[in-house]
C-alpha cells in the first residue's frame, strides 16, 4: 500500500517555530515577531507518496498541481517501487487532478497498480497526513526561505533524513502518550497463581 498526495502549496517566506524568550526584567516588553507579509517566489507543491509498512518515503516538488505534474510524479513512483511488488494499491484523495482522464490511463498501462479513493470528508484515513506534519516540522518549520529552490532542498533533505531513521508509520497517538491499562474487577484470574 503507497498513500499518495501532495503537500502545498507552499510559499517562500518564514515558517514560524518554537524559541525561547528570557525575559528582560519586570517592566519589559512583549516578545514580537516581524510579520512576513510578502512573497519573494512563486508558491509550488511537494507531491509524496510513503509506504505506511516499512515507512520510506518519497518526495518531488513541482511548480504546480497540474495533470501532467502528477503524472510524471506517478511515473516517478513507479520506478521508486520495487519491481517485485505484484500490487501496489495508491490510496488518494478526490481530487480532480487524480481522477483526470489521463491518470486513468496510466492506470490502464502500469497493470499493478490500483487506486483506492478515499471518501470526502475523510482524509484522516490517508496516512500520509500525519506524515506531512512530520515532514514540515522536519523542513520548514523555524526557518526562512527566499526563493523556490530553498524549499526543495530542505524537503529533500527532510525525505532523506526520514529514509535514514524510517519505521512503520502508524496511524493514531503514539504510545508514550498512552496511559496503561490497568486491570479492574472483572478481570480474569491468573490460572498460574492457583
Amino acid at each position: 500500500m503507497i498513500c499518495l498526495d501532495e503537500m502545498g502549496p507552499q510559499a517562500c517566506k518564514s515558517y514560524p517555530g518554537q524559541r525561547l524568550v528570557a525575559p528582560a526584567g519586570p517592566k519589559s516588553e512583549r516578545a514580537r515577531q516581524e510579520i512576513d507579509y510578502d512573497r519573494r517566489d512563486v508558491a509550488g507543491y511537494v507531491f509524496g507518496a510513503l509506504q505506511p509498512v516499512t515507512g520510506a518515503a518519497f518526495t518531488a516538488p513541482y511548480l504546480g498541481r497540474t495533470t501532467a505534474n502528477w503524472l510524471d510524479f506517478l511515473g516517478r513512483v513507479e520506478a521508486w517501487v520495487n519491481p517485485a511488488v505484484e500490487r501496489v494499491y495508491a490510496v488518494l484523495d478526490n481530487l480532480s487532478t487524480h481522477t483526470a482522464v489521463d491518470v486513468l490511463l496510466f492506470n490502464l498501462a502500469h497493470p499493478r497498480w490500483e487506486f483506492v479513493f478515499q471518501p470526502k470528508y475523510a482524509a484522516y484515513l490517508n496516512l500520509i497526513e500525519p506524515w506531512w506534519k512530520v515532514l514540515r516540522s522536519l523542513a520548514l518549520k523555524g526557518r526562512r526561505f527566499d526563493a523556490w529552490a530553498e524549499i526543495e532542498q530542505a524537503v529533500e533533505q527532510a525525505t532523506a533524513y526520514w529514509n535514514a531513521h524510517k519505521h512503520p508509520f502508524i496511524w493514531g497517538r503514539r504510545r508514550r502518550h498512552r496511559t496503561t491499562k490497568r486491570f479492574g474487577v472483572a478481570a480474569l484470574p491468573n490460572v498460574a497463581l492457583i
